[in-house]
C-alpha cells in the first residue's frame, strides 16, 4: 500500500494543479522568487560594476599597453616583501608591549590589531585612491574601492592588487608608529578615531605628494622650488619621511595633547622614565622589526630584476642597523656605567629608519656613517623630549621622527651617483649624487624642503585632529581608568594571571605591581584603600 501511495501521490498533486486557485498561488510564489533572484543578480552585477571592477583586468585584444603586462617575477617579489612588511606588526606589538607597563599590554595588542583592520578597510575604500590614484599634485581621485583597476600599477609590471597589498603594509606601519608615544593613557575609543584620520587621510594624502603620480613634492612641480634645486627632486626611496617622519610627528602631536602619564616625573624634576615591564619581549620585537625591514627597503625596488640594487639595499640596511645599535649603547654608557638594552634597541631601529630613505643610493660606507649618526640622534632626541617634559614611553618620536629627518637629509650628503630603479633594471640617465660625492647642494636642498614640509604640515594637521578628538569623543582615559590600568578598565582582562595567596586580592597585587613599576602616589592610595576595605 505504501508503494502505491508513493506512486499516486504526484498524480494527486498534479490533479490539484488543475484548480484555478492552486495555479494562482503557484504563479505568485514562482513569480516572486524569479523577481527576487533577478533583483539579487542585478544588484550583484551593479555592485561589481561600481565597486569591484576587474580585479585583474583581462583584455581580448592582441595589442597590450604597458600597464596590461604582468611580470610574474616582479609580482612574486613584491608579494613576498609585502608579507615581510606586514609581519613587522608582530614586532611593533612585542616592542611596544615590552617597553610599556604590564597593566597596558592587552590594550597595546588589541590597539595594533584594530589599527591594522581599520587601515585595511580604509585603504581599500579611499586611502589607496588618495595616494596612488591619478588626480592632481595634491590628491588622487581614482581607484576608490579598487574600482577600475588595470592589470598592473603603472609601468611597474607588478600585478595591481599585489602592489596594493605592499602599499597597505606601509600605511599600516605609519599608523602603528603613532601609537608608540601615546600608550598608557589613550582611551581605546580615542585611538580608533585618530587612527581613522591617520590611515584614511593624513598618511595617504602626504604620501601622494611624494610617491603618487604627479605628486608636487616628489616632482618639485612648483616652478620656484624646481628653480631653487636646479631640477633636483625630493627623493625618499622607502619612507624615512613618508612613513617614519609622518608617523613620528603625529605621535609627537598625540603625546603633547595627551600630556604625561600619571606619576611620570621627568629628569629635571628629579625623576626619570618609567621602567619597561619586559625588556626580553621588547628586544625580540626589535629583531622582528629588523627582519621585516628586509621587505620594507629591498621590496621598494618593486623589481626582482634589479638584483644588484636589491643586494646593495639589503646590505646597507644591515650595516646601518648594526652601527646604530652599537653607537647608541656606547653613547649612553658614561651616564650610568651600564650597557643599556633599551637604548641599543632604539639605536638599532633609528639606524634602520635613517637608512630607509637613502638605502638605494649610498655605499656601504655611507650606510655605516648614516646608522652611526642615527645612533647619536636617537638618545639626543630622547633627552630633548625629557627636557621638554613630553612623555614618549616607547621612544617613537626620537626613533621615527628625528632619525627619519636625519635619514632624509643624509641622502643629500652621501648619495654616490646610482641611477633610479625601473621595472626591468636601472635607469642610469638620472644619477642621484649628494654633496660629499660631487653632487653639490641641490639634492640636499630638495631633501630639506621635503622634510620641512612634512614636519610643519603633518604636525599642524595632527595637532588639530588630536585636539578635535579630545574635545569630542575624548582622547585620554579617565584618571581612575589609568590608575586601574587600561587592560582591566578598557578590556576587562589582565595580560598576566597570578596565583593569589591567602588574604590577597587581585586589585591589591595590581596596585603593588603598578607601584613597583612607577605607578606613583595615586597607586599607593589605591593599595591603601584596598587594605582598608578588607
Amino acid at each position: 500500500m505504501k508503494f502505491f501511495a508513493f506512486i499516486f501521490a504526484p498524480m494527486k498533486k498534479l490533479a490539484r494543479f488543475k484548480q484555478k486557485e492552486t495555479r494562482r498561488v503557484f504563479a505568485l510564489i514562482f513569480g516572486g522568487k524569479m523577481i527576487g533572484i533577478t533583483a539579487i543578480l542585478g544588484a550583484m552585477i551593479g555592485v561589481n560594476m561600481f565597486l569591484g571592477g576587474p580585479a585583474s583586468a583581462q583584455t581580448t585584444t592582441v595589442e597590450h599597453t604597458a600597464n596590461q603586462l604582468v611580470n610574474p617575477v616582479n609580482t612574486i617579489w613584491v608579494l613576498v616583501t609585502a608579507f615581510l612588511v606586514f609581519f613587522m606588526q608582530a614586532g611593533f606589538m612585542a616592542l611596544e608591549a615590552g617597553f610599556a607597563r604590564s597593566r597596558e599590554s592587552v590594550n597595546i595588542m588589541l590597539e595594533c590589531i584594530v589599527d591594522t583592520c581599520l587601515c585595511g578597510l580604509l585603504y581599500w575604500a579611499f586611502g589607496f585612491a588618495f595616494q596612488f590614484g591619478t588626480g592632481n599634485g595634491f590628491i588622487g581621485h581614482t581607484f576608490f574601492f579598487l574600482h577600475g583597476t588595470p592589470a598592473t600599477y603603472g609601468t611597474t609590471g607588478v600585478a595591481f592588487l599585489a602592489f596594493f597589498l605592499f602599499q597597505f603594509a606601509f600605511a599600516d606601519t605609519c599608523s602603528t608608529i603613532t601609537s608608540g608615544a601615546m600608550v598608557g593613557r589613550t582611551s581605546f575609543k580615542g585611538d580608533i578615531y585618530y587612527s581613522i584620520a591617520v590611515s584614511g587621510f593624513i598618511y595617504p594624502i602626504f604620501a601622494h605628494w611624494v610617491w603618487g603620480p604627479g605628486g608636487w613634492l616628489g616632482g618639485m612641480t612648483i616652478h620656484s622650488l624646481n628653480s631653487f634645486t636646479n631640477g633636483a627632486v625630493f627623493r625618499d626611496f622607502a619612507g624615512s619621511t613618508v612613513v617614519h617622519t609622518v608617523g613620528g610627528f603625529i605621535a609627537l602631536a598625540g603625546a603633547i595633547v595627551l600630556g604625561p602619564r600619571l606619576g611620570r616625573k621627568f629628569k629635571r624634576d628629579g625623576g626619570g622614565p618609567l621602567p619597561p615591564h619586559d625588556l626580553n619581549l621588547g628586544a625580540i620585537g626589535t629583531v622582528i622589526l629588523w627582519f621585516g625591514w628586509y621587505g620594507f627597503n629591498p621590496g621598494s625596488t618593486l623589481s626582482a630584476l634589479d638584483y644588484t640594487g636589491i643586494g646593495r639595499v639589503a646590505t646597507n640596511t644591515t650595516l646601518a642597523a648594526c652601527a646604530g645599535g652599537l653607537v647608541a649603547m656606547f653613547w649612553v654608557y658614561p651616564r650610568a656605567k651600564k650597557y643599556d638594552l633599551g637604548m641599543a634597541c632604539n639605536g638599532l631601529l633609528g639606524g634602520l629608519v635613517a637608512i630607509t630613505c637613502p638605502c638605494y643610493w649610498v655605499s656601504p660606507f655611507g650606510a655605516v656613517m648614516i646608522g652611526a649618526i642615527a645612533g647619536i640622534v636617537v638618545p639626543l632626541g630622547v633627552d630633548l623630549l625629557e627636557r621638554w617634559r613630553i612623555d614618549d614611553p616607547i621612544g617613537a618620536v626620537a626613533v621615527h621622527g628625528f632619525a627619519g629627518i636625519w635619514g632624509t637629509l643624509s641622502l643629500g650628503l652621501f648619495a654616490t651617483g646610482f641611477g633610479v630603479p625601473t621595472a626591468d633594471g636601472v635607469d642610469r640617465t638620472t644619477l642621484v649624487k649628494g654633496l660629499f660625492y660631487g653632487g653639490g647642494w641641490d639634492q640636499l636642498k630638495a631633501q630639506f624642503i621635503g622634510s620641512f614640509v612634512c614636519v610643519v604640515v603633518v604636525t599642524t594637521v595632527a595637532l588639530i585632529v588630536m585636539v578635535a578628538v579630545k574635545r569630542t569623543v575624548g582622547l585620554r582615559i579617565s584618571k581612575e581608568g589609568e590608575l586601574e590600568g587600561l587592560d582591566l578598565h578598557e578590556h576587562g582582562t589582565p595580560a598576566y594571571h597570578m596565583e593569589f595567596g591567602q588574604g590577597m586580592t587581585y586589585s591589591t597585587l595590581t596596585g603593588v605591581d603598578s607601584f613597583l613599576r612607577g605607578g606613583g602616589s595615586g597607586v599607593r592610595a589605591e593599595v591603601g584603600a584596598e587594605k582598608d576595605s578588607g
